[in-house]
């Protein structure tokens, strides 16, 4: 089967199609980077408040438990209802809550349980935002296209982690209440460009004879062995290879490199994914597929055992951005299985799983990482992270066969 053509060739499809899909694009890096701002700033607020590293933890749980406990909802939701306007409503609670931190800001007045308050609201607004913006995509393109699409995606999202603190943290010099004012513009412009989406077709006949529960995206993943597998491989990669968690301590005192290092150190996985992001949306993958993911996943983690071995700043940063382009092929694969394989009516469920799944593996992984360094030190830990990596990809080969085989991912 030959390639399709590029994404953005005006004279292979309609312009419409064309237009529909950089308004997402661009909500999608508008929203991240929105997001990404108001991290650095609530973060840089709430220490200069109270001083506390636990208040800084606790920032980051409020932000994350609505993703847990709400999520399933949420796809449930975007099952239902127009993706479109919840993804807008959702850009629109945000904005509302950086107005109100940006307010309270600059009239002093915000308390440590305000801020958690807001900041929480903002969590609970992307736990339902992110199934509807995942399952919307392939409406929007259809499926031929989708892998490169979400590619494109992907180099989306690695563009605002990349952007967004650093330009968050350079508004910030500012004050915080100018940096909340330009995440919530940032809101604003995402929240337009998803009004000026086509509406979707009706989908009701579909929707009528779908499994309306709850917990019909779990069933559905549990049943269907390539996307358990792929999720299942990727929870298990990110949750031992953690090594971006103890980032400070190998700048500090294994490489020596100081703050400014570290800021280098941690854009080198972002740097990779996104490069590698722009490369698939070029060249999309067309055969062997699962033994791509395997191969990715392989290489994930012999990346995170030449990164705590090396002594060498170079070499840890060339190390960094290898993994962190080998995961950018592992969530490409990932997600458009879990995509392709999924009836557009169940799409937001099993999205919503696919979040639940990778909010787990990235918060538990942080952990596991910090509990293992004290247990083993930080060197030993991380090397047996990727071994771990490399142990699981083994099995996996064992108990998924099907996603081994896997050729195409159309």
């Amino acid at each position: 089967m030959s390639n399709p053509p590029p994404l953005l060739d005006a004279s292979a499809y309609s312009p419409w199609k064309v237009r529909a899909f950089l308004h997402y694009w661009f909500a999608r890096v508008g929203s991240m980077g929105a997001y990404q701002m108001q991290v650095v700033a609530t973060g840089w607020l709430v220490y200069e408040l109270t001083g506390s590293a636990l208040d800084l933890g606790l920032v980051g749980l409020v932000q994350f438990l609505p993703r847990v406990a709400l999520t399933l909802w949420a796809g449930a939701l975007a099952d239902r209802h127009d993706r479109r306007r919840i993804a807008m409503l959702c850009m629109l609670a945000q904005l509302a809550a950086c107005a109100a931190l940006a307010a309270g800001a600059a009239a002093h007045a915000l308390s440590r349980v305000t801020i958690l308050a807001l900041v929480g609201g903002i969590g609970a607004a992307r736990a339902f935002e992110m199934p509807a913006m995942q399952s919307l995509l392939p409406r929007l393109v259809g499926t031929r296209q989708l892998p490169r699409a979400l590619a494109m995606s992907s180099a989306a999202m690695q563009t605002a982690i990349v952007g967004g603190p650093a330009l968050g943290g350079l508004i910030f010099l500012a004050g915080a209440p100018v940096v909340y004012a330009v995440a919530g513009a940032a809101f604003l412009a995402a929240a337009l460009l998803m009004f000026t989406l086509p509406a979707p077709t009706d989908a009701s006949a579909t929707v009528a004879h779908a499994d309306q529960s709850l917990f019909a995206g779990l069933r559905y993943v549990r049943q269907q062995p390539v996307i358990l597998g792929a999720i299942s491989l990727d929870l298990f990669a990110v949750l031992l290879c953690g090594a971006t968690a103890l980032l400070p301590i190998f700048a500090r005192d294994i490489l020596n490199v100081g703050p400014g290092g570290l800021g280098l150190l941690q854009a080198a996985p972002a740097a990779g994914a996104l490069a590698m992001s722009l490369y698939l949306a070029q060249r999309p993958l067309s055969d062997r597929v699962g033994r791509t993911l395997f191969a990715s996943v392989a290489v994930f983690g012999i990346g995170t055992i030449v990164f705590a071995l090396s002594t060498s700043f170079l070499l840890s940063l060339g190390a960094l951005a290898l993994l962190g382009a080998a995961d950018s092929i592992s969530v490409v694969i990932r997600q458009s299985l879990v995509q392709l394989e999924t009836p557009d009516a169940m799409r937001g469920r099993v999205s919503a799983v696919n979040s639940v799944f990778i909010g787990a593996s990235n918060q538990l992984g942080e952990f596991e990482s910090g509990v293992a360094a004290a247990l083993l030190g930080t060197v030993p830990s991380v090397v047996a992270g990727g071994l771990g990596t490399l142990l699981i990809a083994a099995l996996w080969i064992r108990l998924f066969p099907a996603l081994w085989r896997r050729d195409r991912l159309v």
